[in-house]
């Protein structure tokens, strides 16, 4: 079914963006001084932002429309796995970025570049959610 696979789709953009993030971005960015490590994240957390929540929202959205059409409940799970990135940004990693969108590049510390290696692991949070949800897309596709 189409729609299964749109979902599968979106789901494996989302976690294709959210490794390269964990695997390229993160080690890259915390090779830089303080200042322009924060600077550098800042400028990545609006642009992913926006491609990464437009994609949850897609894949779910798919997701949950292949599975009414075939009532095939592994496509639920898979939406429902994927759409947990919402929450889970919300009220897990969101402190830490606001807490680094609140700091001027001009003011970033020793504990800035803590907080980013923080944030890069909660990030893989969002990682492991979306390589689940793929894994259950594909799966629902057999």
């Amino acid at each position: 079914m189409l729609i299964g696979q749109l979902a599968l789709a979106a789901a494996a953009v989302f976690t294709g963006a959210a490794i390269y993030i964990n695997i390229a971005e993160q080690p890259a960015r915390l090779r830089l001084d303080d200042r322009s490590l924060l600077a550098e994240w800042q400028r990545a957390y609006k642009r992913g932002y926006a491609m990464q929540a437009s994609l949850v929202v897609v894949g779910g959205i798919f997701g949950l429309v292949a599975c009414f059409s075939d009532l095939d409940w592994r496509r639920l799970l898979g939406a429902l796995v994927l759409l947990a990135n919402w929450p889970y940004t919300i009220f897990v990693i969101m402190p830490t970025n606001r807490r680094l969108m609140d700091t001027s590049p001009e003011a970033a510390t020793a504990e800035t570049r803590r907080l980013v290696r923080q944030w890069g692991i909660l990030h893989a949070g969002r990682s492991g959610l979306g390589l689940a949800a793929t894994a259950i897309f594909l799966w629902a596709q057999q």
